[in-house]
């Protein structure tokens, strides 16, 4: 006992919480080069250098097979933001799936582009690049994001410039 009459407690005993330990597994590097893999380069046309993965086979399903991949594909972007990838590579991520996404939604197009751009393969290389050289980002990361940025401000200016004329050509007739 001591001194105040209360008996000290032992260390506390830190336990790490169930669900994160079996989740484990799932961020591990090996495992989402195999999940890269899986989706982007499982099979290959005979006679070809094509590769594709099970993100242009469900991509088939009209509407709900590109949503299924999108989400698999987010374990990838996960497991980076977990392991402390910088935002601006994590932003990167968040646009390769939002293009492949996007585009794959066109049916047969988008699944010819799906195995083409392979979103996957692209953000498991970035978390790849960004564990191994913390904190250095390429002028190609700032370009890619400008562009994007470029790009979303012309397909969000475009309806306000079209309304702005067409309102001025109804002014002008009038």
């Amino acid at each position: 006992m001591s001194k105040s009459g209360i008996t000290p407690s032992p260390d506390p005993v830190v336990l790490e919480p169930e669900r994160w330990a079996k989740g484990v597994w799932l961020f591990r590097d090996q495992t989402l080069q195999r999940l890269e893999i899986l989706l982007d380069e499982a099979f290959r046309i005979p006679g070809t250098n094509v590769r594709f993965g099970i993100d242009g086979v469900i991509g088939l399903v009209p509407g709900l097979g590109d949503v299924l991949a999108g989400l698999l594909s987010l374990i990838i972007p996960l497991a980076a933001w977990m392991r402390g990838v910088p935002y601006i590579a994590l932003i990167r991520m968040a646009v390769n799936l939002g293009i492949g996404v996007l585009v794959g939604s066109i049916p047969l197009l988008g699944d010819v582009f799906d195995i083409a751009w392979k979103a996957n393969r692209r953000n498991y290389q970035l978390m790849r690049r960004h564990l191994g050289e913390p904190r250095r980002h390429t002028w190609k990361d700032w370009v890619f994001l400008l562009t994007i940025a470029i790009a979303l401000g012309i397909v969000f200016a475009t309806p306000v410039i079209l309304v702005v004329w067409l309102l001025s050509l109804v002014y002008r007739s009038t």
